[in-house]
């Protein structure tokens, strides 16, 4: 493990810590529901983050699915949930465990916070109505999320130096408008079904103030 790796390493641990009160593992532990939705939101992830496409090592992509996970958990249990998902696929051989930090960083601590930042400006500006938290909170968020993770992991490898700034632009960031749909589609879907049929699991939506009731 690098210098780099391992300060990537230390920061994520410390954004963890910070965000993880103990009020809110005391709630977890205490609450099965959200223990479930927990685990059960880390395992969705893993086809999505395991089904990866590119050309080069470290310029893949992939589904996100962080902004549903954080509508449905609120911003401290989404940066903890996607860590059992990158153990498991670092366990197998997926991913890189030695760059566990980056990866954290990167594609759960931006995108996790992207959604939320959204989340709170739909709430605070705009009209609360289920349509505002579905085509703005889910699908608009599903993709400014993805469009904040590739641009700063290519950010990441051109700075790094590992690939020129050409082969980043022609070989990755190319493909980024080709995801920035059926991200936002797979999110807006997943937060209608969750809105519709389980409102009661998900942490930021509320029927007295979307739905009037």
């Amino acid at each position: 493990m690098s210098e780099g790796q391992a300060a990537a390493l230390v920061l994520w641990l410390v954004l963890l810590a910070f965000s993880l009160n103990g009020s809110l593992l005391r709630a977890l532990y205490a609450n099965p529901l959200y223990q479930h939705l927990c685990l059960g939101g880390a395992i969705a992830l893993v086809p999505l983050w395991y089904l990866r496409a590119g050309l080069h090592e470290g310029l893949e992509i992939h589904f996100l699915g962080l902004t549903s996970l954080t509508l449905l958990l609120g911003w401290r249990l989404a940066l903890l949930a996607p860590c059992l998902t990158l153990l498991i696929l670092g366990y197998f051989g997926v991913t890189s465990l030695a760059d566990f930090g980056w990866q954290a960083l990167i594609g759960i601590g931006l995108p996790v916070a992207t959604s939320w930042l959204l989340f709170l400006g739909s709430w605070a500006w705009l009209p609360r109505h289920l349509f505002v938290y579905l085509f703005v909170a889910a699908f608009l968020g599903g993709a400014l999320s993805i469009s904040v993770k590739i641009l700063a992991s290519a950010l990441l490898m051109g700075l790094d130096g590992r690939y020129s700034w050409q082969t980043i632009t022609s070989d990755y960031l190319s493909i980024w408008p080709l995801l920035l749909f059926p991200e936002a589609l797979l999110n807006g879907m997943a937060m209608t079904l969750l809105a519709v049929y389980r409102p009661h699991w998900v942490n930021t939506f509320f029927d007295r103030e979307y739905l009037g009731r």
